[in-house]
């Protein structure tokens, strides 16, 4: 899982620097499609129901394991706005251990990308589902 730019090369603070050059929108979205495209592809058999999130519009996979006390994540979801988000919680929690991606303040990292007023209230919630699954994968290996 260590080929996840996610947390490595692409970090939170990146994703905030570089959605700040954009003025609109749908300049944003399609930079966050974009990131949903430089996510590894997540092989088909870890496509199960026990790494499926509940309450997202869209099918959305979490695969983690923890390597040298890092939290690695493998992700996929059917569609393209979604892998976008997943990059984007990703480079705030993949590559980190339990108790830095429980001490990550992840709504202030949405509150400063702006994001949840700009996605309709089901994606919201979905993200919200995503991160919740995260962090509680987070506090079991803490």
């Amino acid at each position: 899982m260590s080929n996840n730019p996610f947390g490595n090369s692409i970090t939170a603070a990146d994703i905030i620097d570089t959605l700040s050059f954009f003025d609109d929108w749908e300049e944003r979205y399609k930079y966050i499609i974009d990131l949903g495209k430089e996510l590894p592809p997540m092989d088909e058999a870890k496509r199960t129901d026990e790494r499926k999130i509940k309450g997202c519009q869209s099918q959305v996979w979490i695969d983690t394991a923890l390597e040298n006390g890092r939290l690695q994540m493998d992700v996929d979801s059917d569609a393209f706005i979604v892998k976008g988000l997943l990059g984007v919680v990703l480079a705030a929690y993949n590559n980190k251990t339990p108790s830095e991606v429980l001490a990550f303040d992840i709504e202030g990292y949405f509150s400063e990308l702006d994001l949840i007023r700009h996605l309709s209230p089901t994606r919201g919630n979905g993200l919200r589902a995503m991160v919740a699954r995260i962090r509680d994968i987070a506090t079991h290996a803490a």
